[in-house]
């Protein structure tokens, strides 16, 4: 069994097509094809369910797959921690970020590669549900998701920072000069909201339901940056996570108010799978997370945009 007869294998599951696995492994079809049907004569199973296209995987083939994830992912973790002894960590960290915390990713992308010259970094906007597949996968090496997500299973968690809800509003708008606004006031504001597939828009709405109101955007955009286009105008509101001041700041003609509630949302951190021993991409993440500061980064920026004042 060679471990380019299990990379192929992957590759066909995550393509779902017997072409497109041969192109994303820079072979002819013939030659996947064939080395597929290798494997599994050396197993002696039937991996794939052929038909006039590909159908999926056998139950046994679904074992040869796991199987594959977890030995390629070793593969991996040899050559990093090789790397390491020879003078320098390369490889390429494979990183997965909910849209939510992409703004700060960069707080440890930065130093880690300033850290490491020799390794990169390939950074994926992922849904949680896809971090989960990607981690248990073995498809990403750690990721920035919410650490309350109890579907999160064999992994190591590292608190980055809390979310704190914030209302961007304009300095010509209904709360042009207030301290602080209640959630039932920026209601009644016209909004621009994430939508409900977002999972900070449902912990949000949670907070408009908990004072006794329920937002209705006329504008919903499934990436922040989507949602920040809209605010320069002067037309639009919106409910926003302080994090997503350090790449965005504040827009010229709104200003930042204060929400009353909780003090801190939901934790937002670093998670890589429990395996022993954690890869030397992922440990090397996780110590420049530890020294990275993020929370106290993200809250001084915060206090610079409410005039020392939070």
């Amino acid at each position: 069994m060679l471990l380019r007869q299990l990379e192929y294998l992957v590759a066909l599951a995550r393509e779902r097509h017997f072409a497109r696995a041969a192109a994303a492994c820079f072979v002819s079809q013939p030659s996947l094809s064939a080395a597929i049907r290798r494997l599994e004569r050396e197993l002696d199973v039937s991996i794939v369910r052929r038909g006039r296209r590909y159908e999926g995987l056998t139950p046994e083939g679904e074992v040869v797959l796991a199987w594959a994830h977890r030995i390629l992912a070793e593969r991996d973790a040899l050559q990093q921690e090789l790397s390491l002894l020879r003078g320098g960590l390369t490889g390429t960290l494979r990183l997965g970020v909910v849209p939510t915390a992409l703004p700060v990713a960069s707080l440890l992308t930065t130093p880690f590669c300033e850290r490491h010259p020799r390794a990169g970094v390939t950074l994926q906007s992922l849904s949680s549900e896809e971090i989960r597949h990607g981690l248990a996968e073995f498809e990403l090496d750690a990721a920035m998701t919410y650490l309350d997500d109890d579907t999160l299973r064999h992994v190591r968690r590292f608190p980055l920072y809390e979310e704190r809800y914030m209302l961007l509003t304009p300095l010509d708008g209904p709360l042009a000069d207030a301290e602080r606004a209640s959630w039932s006031q920026a209601a009644a504001l016209p909004l621009c909201l994430l939508n409900s597939r977002m999972r900070n828009r449902r912990i949000i709405d949670d907070c408009f339901a908990a004072d006794g109101a329920t937002a209705a955007p006329a504008i919903e955009s499934d990436s922040v940056a989507g949602l920040y286009a809209h605010l320069p105008g002067g037309r639009w509101s919106s409910v926003i996570s302080h994090a997503w001041l350090h790449m965005f700041g504040v827009p010229e003609g709104m200003r930042v108010v204060p929400l009353e509630g909780p003090a801190h949302g939901p934790r937002v951190g670093l998670v890589i799978a429990h395996t022993e021993p954690t890869p030397v991409l992922a440990q090397a993440l996780v110590t420049v997370a530890r020294e990275a500061g993020v929370r106290d980064a993200l809250d001084r920026q915060l206090r610079s945009h409410l005039g020392g004042h939070d």
